[in-house]
């Protein structure tokens, strides 16, 4: 059993929005799927931490949906920037289930035990959340991130964070993340969002007692990290 992650497969199987028009995304999806089956197995799990489908809504993203379905392991969701289909847990559960998405869960102010860790996560926020409507979504992103840790406490384990948008960058830090992330106790954290040049400013690595990955696709090759194997 090992434990993945890889973020950002911005699928569009069910929708007209073809990422192959950017640099390095040519023939994405066979890639993905190659590299996937080349890894993962049945009994593995793999973190997709947001943007997973370009669907605008929870029906349509049926054929996204079926396509990660299809491929070995478990696959556990999170929320990102461009995943509007998104609704309440409730919701996206009975869809998963009315669909026969059984490998398919919701992290959404939960957390999930696998092997000796503990799947905790949010989408974040933007660094500079200015006006008050962003300083809302930032604190509740916050709190989100907080229920989800202590949900993932109760489980045991160690901790391991994902995060849609990253909490810190080489130009700037989202404090009030940090600030649970520092408080929690999480020394391992996970995010996608950075593509293209803005690669270039992740933090990778220690950073404030902190090991940060960036894991979006098209940074690993569109080939799963491995982050565990039991």
């Amino acid at each position: 059993m090992s434990l993945f992650a890889l973020g950002d497969p911005h699928l569009s199987l069910g929708a007209d929005k073809p990422m192959d028009i950017f640099p390095g995304w040519n023939d994405y999806v066979t890639r993905m799927e190659r590299g996937w089956r080349a890894l993962v197995k049945e009994d593995d799990t793999v973190v997709l931490p947001g943007d997973i489908s370009w669907a605008m809504s929870l029906e349509r993203t049926k054929a996204d949906f079926a396509f990660l379905n299809s491929l070995p392991g478990q696959k556990i969701l999170l929320k990102g920037n461009h995943d509007y289909w998104w609704s309440t847990r409730k919701k996206m559960d009975a869809f998963l289930e009315e669909n026969g998405f059984s490998t398919l869960r919701i992290l959404h102010n939960n957390a999930y035990r696998i092997g000796d860790f503990t799947v905790c996560g949010s989408r974040g926020w933007f660094f500079d959340a200015e006006t008050d409507a962003g300083k809302k979504v930032l604190l509740r992103e916050a709190g989100r991130l907080r229920m989800s840790i202590a949900a993932g406490k109760q489980l045991g384990g160690t901790l391991l964070v994902f995060l849609h948008y990253p909490p810190v960058s080489t130009l700037q830090t989202c404090d009030e993340l940090m600030q649970v992330l520092k408080e929690e106790g999480v020394t391992r954290c996970y995010y996608g969002h950075l593509h293209g040049a803005s690669r270039f400013n992740a933090v990778i690595g220690p950073y404030d007692g902190i090991d940060f990955s960036l894991v979006s696709a098209d940074h690993l090759g569109f080939c799963p990290k491995i982050i565990k194997k039991f």
